[in-house]
């Protein structure tokens, strides 16, 4: 099994009926080929990771590497993992901020308070940290 995380850029700045449409997608796809994940949007940057069969992983994001709805597709970590960090989503997501308010940073925390591997948090909540105001 692995995970592999990465950043992308937007294109042109989306809507939420884009981005809707594009976790509706995701998630359809991504639980037929048993591929977890999160995904975190700080204004038109993205921060994804994808965990599963390494094969699925593989091609999903291969695939998200060809959509020309974005570019400078980076990926910041690939590893084999024992078990899965996000197993309860098909794709779970986060925009800058939650429904009450509460800020992109706050919000990453909450999620990732439980995710024992050091690195991978840090990767999310500098994440949050850096695109809280976009």
């Amino acid at each position: 099994m692995q995970r592999l995380l990465y950043i992308s850029t937007a294109r042109t700045p989306l809507t939420q009926a884009e981005i809707d449409d594009i976790l509706r997608t995701s998630r359809r796809n991504n639980a037929a080929v048993a591929v977890t994940g999160l995904l975190v949007v700080g204004g038109r940057r993205f921060m994804q990771a994808l965990e599963g069969p390494t094969e699925a992983v593989e091609r999903v994001y291969q695939r998200i590497c060809a959509d020309p709805r974005h570019f400078a597709v980076v990926m910041l970590a690939r590893e084999t993992i024992e078990r899965r960090r996000f197993d309860d989503w098909a794709m779970g997501y986060r925009a800058g901020a939650d429904p009450s308010g509460t800020e992109l940073p706050e919000v990453i925390r909450s999620l990732t308070a439980t995710i024992e591997d050091p690195t991978l948090r840090a990767y999310f909540t500098s994440f949050g940290d850096l695109h809280a105001k976009s």
